[in-house]
């Protein structure tokens, strides 16, 4: 039987949306406020959606710790507090969300405990992202 699992981060980062090929007034047509100069910031809610078979002796997908340690290890320490706009991941990349979420499903394709369904970025309560791969 295929069991699902569910696992929520907060993060915060800042990030402006900026194409440097656009002039400054195609810039602020597409991007709006989010081309401030200064960028601005976000406290995201990241969803991973995992799934596969529940361990008959454990009772669970997947060890609990070994996911919120891989999240930490590789994402939360990567993108909290930071300006995405710095990151090298976004160095040929706008770092909207819908970029930010591909980036977070690239890192997390090296979690192998269980798979990777479909991951979920909410940036404000009226913007959310899901993601899962091509």
């Amino acid at each position: 039987m295929k069991a699902y699992l569910g696992r929520r981060y907060r993060f915060s980062a800042s990030h402006r949306l900026h194409v440097d090929g656009f002039s400054d007034e195609r810039n602020r047509e597409v991007f709006g406020k989010c081309n401030n100069p200064f960028g601005h910031g976000h406290n995201y809610w990241l969803e991973v959606v995992l799934s596969g078979t529940v361990d008959p002796t454990t009772g669970m997908l997947c060890n609990l710790v070994e996911i919120d340690e891989f999240a930490h290890q590789r994402l939360i320490a990567k993108f909290d507090h930071q300006n995405l706009n710095t990151l090298p991941e976004f160095d040929a990349l706008v770092p909207s969300t819908e970029n930010l979420a591909i980036v977070i499903w690239e890192i997390l394709k090296g979690f192998t405990a269980a798979k990777v369904e479909k991951i979920r970025i909410e940036e404000t309560p009226n913007n959310s992202f899901e993601y899962s791969g091509e």
